[in-house]
């Protein structure tokens, strides 16, 4: 009998206090959770490939890097080029690629002229084509 009185007592106890608690969340995290998603929705990259073709450190090594990425670029102005500075490093990056084998098949294209290696990174993705429709003349109804 007392165990009963003492586990009802326990559990009258208990539902009365679970219907006092009330759980507030932080607004603070609420902002961050916000800004997160405002800042994924304008960043626009996907996980992909690029080539490095330089890494330069020392004194003069931003210089080099934009001279190297401008001569690429005079090369090849198809394709991106970017410079990351990774510290003490300014490397030089090209291309866009979403495949290792693009990458590749990119990468002996330039080999003669830039030596590279294929790097994972986040890349821009090209915009989805466009496609315009024109009227069909056999559909407009002029026949002749």
């Amino acid at each position: 009998m007392k165990k009963t009185l003492a586990l009802l007592t326990a559990l009258a106890l208990g539902a009365a206090l679970q219907a006092q608690v009330r759980l507030q969340g932080d607004t603070g995290v609420e902002r961050m959770v916000e800004k997160h998603i405002e800042l994924n929705n304008k960043v626009k990259t996907i996980p992909g490939y690029r080539v490095q073709i330089a890494s330069f450190s020392g004194t003069s090594s931003k210089a080099n890097a934009f001279d190297l990425r401008d001569r690429f670029i005079a090369d090849y102005p198809e394709v991106q080029a970017y410079i990351v500075f990774d510290e003490p490093n300014f490397k030089v990056k090209v291309g866009d690629f979403r495949t290792r084998l693009e990458a590749y098949a990119f990468l002996q294209k330039i080999k003669e002229f830039y030596k590279g290696y294929i790097t994972k990174d986040n890349i821009v993705p090209e915009p989805p084509e466009q496609t315009e429709y024109a009227p069909d003349d056999e559909m407009s109804g002029d026949e002749e």
